[in-house]
């Protein structure tokens, strides 16, 4: 009786602080773009007593709360770091797993009624070439369905690295000066950016990162110049709704007190 007590009072108060914090958040400046490195799923499993494959689901989950989140604040890109090209030579059991449900989390987004109500285009990026065949045709399946929409975009880093990225960038650049089709002289910022894989997306303005870590590991390393950072101590899973609010209110700060 007693812990339902305390359990009732602790919600009654996260409620009246979730509520206070969207209320700051919605007077001050929204960022466009948000990027997620999502990092702790297996430590957040470990320390729950779960099984790794546990805490990737729990991963999948919490990344569809983001999302919802995101809608609510009219947050129009959303881009999340959901597996790296390292993470490739992981435990063989784990990368199948993690596999599969990326296939089924590429086919369920391009039939979900929310993409379609909220015209969402859904786009893998990353070194598609790595991936199996049938998470190459679940990615294309969702970005075809998707590909007419421009009110909010939502990216799944799958297979990426930032330095592979920049290398592509340049190889295009190269091999159209190579062929007469680019001079030296018209290469730039802007044309530079044009080959990437967000070539059609403002660079993030907030980039948040869960579990403690504090460093980029290879993520959007050119689009992040000018992004503010925010990290938490709290493992992906476990991310609550205020740890998104903080890190929201945290930009706002920062934008007012460098003027811009």
């Amino acid at each position: 009786m007693a812990n339902r007590l305390k359990d009732a009072v602790i919600g009654k108060l996260y409620r009246m602080y979730e509520k206070r914090l969207t209320k700051q958040v919605r007077r001050g400046p929204i960022p466009k773009h948000v990027a997620v490195i999502m990092d702790g799923n297996r430590r957040f499993a470990e320390e729950m007593g779960l099984g790794t494959f546990e805490g990737h689901q729990a991963g999948k989950d919490k990344l569809e709360e983001m999302l919802n989140w995101c809608m609510e604040f009219d947050i129009k890109v959303l881009t999340v770091f959901a597996f790296s090209t390292e993470n490739l030579l992981r435990d063989q059991g784990e990368v199948n797993y993690l596999m599969d449900m990326f296939e089924e989390n590429f086919k369920n987004l391009a039939e979900d009624p929310r993409v379609h109500k909220y015209k969402i285009r859904v786009r893998g990026i990353g070194q598609r070439l790595m991936l199996p065949e049938r998470i190459q045709k679940a990615i294309e399946y969702a970005e075809i369905k998707t590909k007419e929409y421009d009110r909010y975009f939502f990216n799944l880093a799958i297979a990426y690295g930032g330095r592979e990225e920049i290398l592509h960038a340049i190889k295009k650049i190269a091999e159209r000066v190579k062929k007469g089709e680019m001079k030296i002289d018209d290469i730039s910022e802007d044309t530079f950016s044009s080959m990437l894989y967000t070539k059609d997306l403002p660079d993030p303005d907030l980039i948040l990162r869960t579990s403690g870590e504090e460093r980029i590991s290879n993520f959007l390393l050119w689009q992040l110049a000018y992004s503010e950072f925010y990290f938490t101590d709290v493992y992906w899973p476990g991310l609550r709704k205020i740890d998104f609010l903080r890190a929201i209110r945290s930009y706002q700060g920062r934008i007012r007190r460098y003027g811009a």
